[in-house]
């Protein structure tokens, strides 16, 4: 949730005038009330920095539980006390956090909060006739007071939070969700703790201190430790779950795409970068993500231990650096510059590096070695997932491409016609032209100079009506020398100009032949004859649109002289 420029130079104008003021304010209506008691202040103070330092961060929000330390302090030192130590306990917190410098208002939003919180409360225990140092055990009156006070502290600071939420950080999340039913629960769990310290301290003096600080710590130690545990078992799931979803891929593309969009909603990634190992001594970056948009730029190979990836390619172990100045020396320079946090490992397959992982974060401080571990996990997925996709695309062309001219075969070709005229019979396409072209007298060339010498003719054929025709349709070898090109949505008319091209660019470029008999390189001219023919003008099926084109080409062509283009026609 961002909040605009404006606002924070608001938030700090509001602050200066508010808090220091108040403080003052505060000092002089409600000054405190200990004389000499510098060592119990200081143990109380001491006590509210543990807790403050010690958030039980649950679902991934630090809860914040010094309201019962604030309860004793406020009952035994007074209003004043209790807001300096709130003040104090408020800055430990967001240090402890390590916010970064876009953030830093947060500091000036939460001191304000915890002074209106402190002030209203303390303001409205002292008008309702509560004392500073009550006695709660021999009088009822008081301990109701304190309840009162106790109450009103944690209900203005529901309702300050929720104007936060609302007016600063401008949020439609409903408030009462599952972080506010967590806090509130730990709140009134852990408020009767300030009124047993308070009335403990009132009978043993400092020793309270240790028997109630002492089993709090333990607490919030074992909570985090849970914490951490639970956290990394839903890290496991889910890298399980991306695992499985990955290995249904079966596109290299689409399993990369994946795995970087899993990351990045798992984890702070603002750049991702992934390199391949191209040789034994060399990696080269496949896929640069940076801000949610891939980035195509030309960047250097890396050799072992240059760079980040190197490095972790060269030790064969994952790197984590939590700010800029941890890996600035080893960087080559095309990470951003507004980068801070990195996270690296290596893509591992059979006990060898096959690739390297690179995360990077705005942030400083934006990984956990927990994280680590996962990611190493998710990476010898990805290496799987990788590998069968690869076996996949080789085993998808190997049958659907012809060996000799790479164009796609005959049983690709016809089925890519079906699936073109299911869209002309769905209204989807308006019209389908089917060109069909055979190199005239090739069996002469065959005999001449050789069939390896027929294949060089096969092959450059083939990357000339790829060039020609592009993406506007597909080419493929029908069988022998005889190719076909399908273009969807183009008229009798266009289909027979772009004909005419190809029949131009056979007959009027030489072939060059490095293999024929002749054990020299030579230069010949051939010819094509083509026939063209569409759909639904010339047929209403796809067997019918592949032997009417195919009679264009013997009937139109072939028998009035080769060398030329006709069109199918009834006549």
């Amino acid at each position: 949730m961002a909040v605009q420029p404006k606002m924070k130079k608001a938030i700090f104008l509001v602050w200066l005038l508010l808090v220091p003021a108040g403080m003052w304010f505060t000092f002089q209506t409600f000054p405190p009330h200990f004389s000499g008691q510098w060592l119990h202040i200081f143990a109380f103070l001491t006590l509210t920095s543990i807790v403050a330092i010690m958030p039980m961060v649950i679902n991934n929000t630090p809860i914040f539980l010094i309201q019962w330390v604030s309860l004793a302090t406020f009952l035994s030192f007074g209003l004043f006390v209790e807001m300096i130590f709130a003040q104090a306990a408020v800055i430990l917190l967001l240090l402890r956090l390590r916010i970064q410098k876009e953030q830093y208002f947060r500091i000036p939003l939460n001191l304000i909060m915890f002074f209106l919180v402190s002030f209203l409360s303390g303001v409205v225990y002292y008008s309702l006739g509560g004392q500073t140092g009550p006695n709660l055990i021999n009088d009822p009156h008081s301990l109701w007071l304190a309840a009162v006070y106790a109450l009103v502290n944690y209900s203005l600071n529901q309702v300050i939070i929720t104007f936060y939420l609302y007016f600063i950080y401008k949020s439609k999340e409903s408030y009462f969700g599952k972080d506010f039913i967590v806090e509130t629960i730990t709140t009134f769990i852990t408020l009767p703790l300030g009124f047993v310290l308070y009335m403990f301290y009132n009978q043993e003096g400092l020793l309270a201190l240790l028997f109630v600080a002492i089993p709090f710590a333990s607490l919030s130690i074992i909570f985090k430790l849970y914490y951490s545990s639970e956290k990394i078992n839903e890290y496991l799931q889910k890298a399980a779950e991306i695992g499985h979803q990955m290995a249904e891929r079966l596109e290299v593309n689409g399993v990369i795409d994946l795995f970087i969009q899993k990351l990045s909603e798992m984890l702070p990634v603002d750049y991702a970068y992934i390199f391949d190992v191209v040789n034994e001594d060399e990696l080269q970056l496949v896929r640069r993500i940076e801000c949610g948009a891939r980035v195509q730029t030309e960047i250097a190979k890396f050799k072992k231990n240059e760079g980040i990836s190197g490095v972790v390619w060269n030790k064969q172990k994952g790197y984590l650096y939590n700010s800029k100045k941890e890996w600035k020396s080893y960087s080559k320079g095309f990470v951003p510059a507004d980068a801070e946090s990195i996270l690296a490992v290596p893509i591992v397959r059979n006990k060898n590096v096959i690739g390297v992982l690179m995360l990077a974060s705005k942030r400083k401080r934006a990984y956990e070695k927990s994280q680590l571990m996962i990611v190493d996990i998710l990476c010898s997925y990805f290496a799987v997932a990788i590998e069968n996709a690869k076996h996949y695309e080789l085993t998808k062309t190997q049958s659907e491409r012809c060996a000799l001219t790479k164009l796609y075969n005959y049983r690709y070709f016809e089925k890519v016609l079906n699936e073109e005229f299911d869209k002309l019979f769905q209204f989807e396409r308006k019209v389908l032209s089917l060109i069909i072209l055979d190199i005239d007298h090739f069996k002469a060339v065959n005999d001449t100079y050789g069939h390896q010498s027929g294949n060089e003719i096969l092959s450059e054929l083939a990357a000339r009506l790829s060039k020609l025709v592009g993406s506007r349709g597909t080419v493929a070898r029908y069988g022998g020398e005889e190719f076909v090109v399908l273009l969807p949505e183009a008229n009798k008319e266009e289909a027979f100009q772009m004909a005419e091209m190809i029949r131009q660019a056979i007959a009027n470029w030489p072939f060059t032949l490095h293999q024929s008999l002749e054990l020299t390189q030579q230069q010949i001219k051939i010819t094509a004859s083509i026939g063209v023919a569409t759909a639904p003008e010339d047929a209403e099926d796809a067997l019918a649109l592949v032997r009417h084109a195919d009679r264009a080409l013997y009937v139109g062509a072939k028998r009035a002289g080769r060398n030329r283009v006709a069109e199918y026609s009834t006549c």
